[in-house]
């Protein structure tokens, strides 16, 4: 690792901010803890409430951690789309009977808060999805010695995150679960996603900062691949989903070693942006017809994903989920890193002997 990830953690494991409740300060401590770097989702929180999950991080490790911001989205979603959208999920509103969202709720995420609150009472690491920050914003960062990191899913992105100032970028491969960190969100790209292992490569030609490599991560042996391809450390998201520590609901823990789901795809349906799931019900019925429209769809879902999860029913749940999500170990979020990291020593000393006989 580069020296100041070195400095971040012990091993070059960043366990995902997964926003949603998933990332919390419980299970963040304890990859932090164990020689990881720990992360808060920040996402979908107020600015207050990110600050106490900062403070209960705080007591409950000394070790570095990172906060993770979603950056403001442009309003350009068209309101006849999602209002035909809406008139689609009446069968779901009435089945669960809960109302749908207000399509007008804030598309900013309270950045602008959550920045202030963070340059006042810094944390070690801060990183950044959905776009790049200005380089006043990470300049500002930088005076108060906080790590930046910004997600990106093409070389052209890591350009813009160099030019302003970013420490380190987190590619992300279309293999990754949850949402993809697209600066731009434009349906004419969706599903042209590059995989982690190539997207490395171009990234690591194109500029000259640290990569974190993010995307369907679930063994050792693939972290060592990765640390081959030119990563200083590999992001991974449904590998601690499982984890007693992990927030998320019981139900999506369960769906992703259940044989009913069978595979994950891309879809808009829980939130107008592309994000990898498992294939239920409702993505399978309502994906097809979901505008690009972000936060809107997201707003507009937000009650019905919540009514699904409180009767037990994860066919109207969104099941983020990687593509290894079948690889899933559910181990205490310290004992798991303890695993990865023999795994990798074994993956490298192999590779120095030659590779397995």
């Amino acid at each position: 690792m580069s020296s100041v990830l070195a400095d971040l953690c012990r091993y070059p494991i960043v366990q995902a901010p997964m926003a949603g409740g998933a990332s919390g300060p419980q299970l963040a401590a304890a990859v932090s803890e164990a020689g990881g770097l720990g992360f808060l989702a920040a996402g979908y929180k107020t600015a207050d409430g990110m600050y106490e999950e900062i403070k209960q991080l705080r007591g409950l490790t000394s070790l570095p951690f990172g906060v993770n911001l979603f950056m403001p989205q442009s309003d350009n979603a068209d309101p006849a789309a999602v209002e035909l959208y809406g008139q689609q999920l009446a069968g779901e509103s009435t089945w669960y009977e809960t109302p749908l969202g207000d399509v007008h709720g804030s598309s900013d995420d309270g950045y602008e808060a959550k920045l202030a609150v963070l340059l006042d009472d810094p944390v070690p690491v801060v990183s950044f999805t959905f776009g790049c920050p200005s380089r006043d914003v990470l300049d500002a960062f930088d005076r108060v010695d906080t790590f930046t990191i910004v997600t990106v899913t093409t070389a052209e992105e890591a350009q813009t995150a160099q030019w302003c100032g970013a420490d380190a970028v987190c590619v992300q491969g279309i293999e990754a679960g949850g949402h993809q960190g697209t600066h731009r969100d434009d349906p004419q790209n969706d599903g042209t996603g590059i995989g982690v292992l190539s997207l490395i490569t171009q990234v690591r030609e194109t500029v000259q900062l640290p990569v974190i490599a993010a995307g369907g991560l679930m063994r050792g042996a693939q972290i060592a691949a990765v640390l081959a391809a030119g990563a200083e450390a590999a992001q991974l998201g449904s590998a601690f989903l499982v984890c007693p520590e992990s927030g998320a609901n019981r139900l999506h823990k369960q769906a992703l070693t259940n044989p009913l789901f069978v595979r994950t795809d891309l879809t808009r349906a829980f939130s107008g942006r592309p994000a990898r799931g498992l294939v239920n019900r409702f993505m399978r019925e309502h994906g097809p017809y979901a505008p690009a429209a972000y936060p809107q769809v997201h707003h507009l879902t937000a009650g019905l994903r919540k009514a699904a999860a409180g009767v037990g029913d994860a066919q109207g749940m969104a099941l983020w989920a990687g593509q290894g999500h079948r690889l899933a170990r559910e181990l205490p979020a310290g004992q798991l890193i303890e695993v990865l990291v023999a795994e990798l020593d074994a993956a490298r000393t192999a590779l120095a002997d030659g590779g397995p006989s």
